[in-house]
């Protein structure tokens, strides 16, 4: 009697091989996504009455193509030298101290944005008026704005 040297061979691994492999391929995938759309969705500003725009949101409500590309602090910056051309300077120092309020990652520009305000309202309102709307938002430094406008 002859034995036989070859043996029977499995064809596949199996369904549950293949199930397996899929999965250790598109979980890890899907994870990182939703985990990514969860923190856009996340309100970082603390204040619950306000809605959080992600930047494809800002893309589709019509956002002019320069103002998608720009930092924040610019866009802010130049939308309170707009207003300080119809309001007084302490309106826009207002404005400027609740955005920082609300956005606590302006803080650091905070200085920058009073020191151009105070520039400006110089040129608008001359020295001595300009200066008379200083108060403390961001470390006086409108009023360090108006006096080197003034020099």
């Amino acid at each position: 009697m002859k034995h036989s040297t070859t043996h029977p061979t499995r064809r596949g691994r199996g369904p549950a091989h293949r199930i397996g492999r899929s999965l250790a391929l598109v979980l890890p995938v899907v994870l990182v996504l939703s985990g990514t759309l969860a923190v856009t969705r996340v309100n970082w500003s603390g204040s619950p009455s306000r809605s959080v725009l992600t930047a494809s949101d800002t893309v589709a409500a019509g956002a002019p193509a320069y103002a998608r590309s720009r930092a924040p602090q610019d866009v802010l910056r130049d939308q309170l030298l707009t207003e300080l051309q119809d309001k007084d300077p302490g309106v826009v120092l207002t404005h400027l101290q609740q955005a920082v309020d609300d956005r606590p990652s302006l803080a650091g520009y905070c200085v920058s944005i009073a020191r151009t305000l105070g520039r400006a309202a110089v040129n608008i309102y001359g020295p001595a008026r300009a200066q008379s709307y200083a108060r403390p938002v961001c470390d006086t430094s409108f009023a360090s704005g108006v006096q080197s406008a003034h020099n």
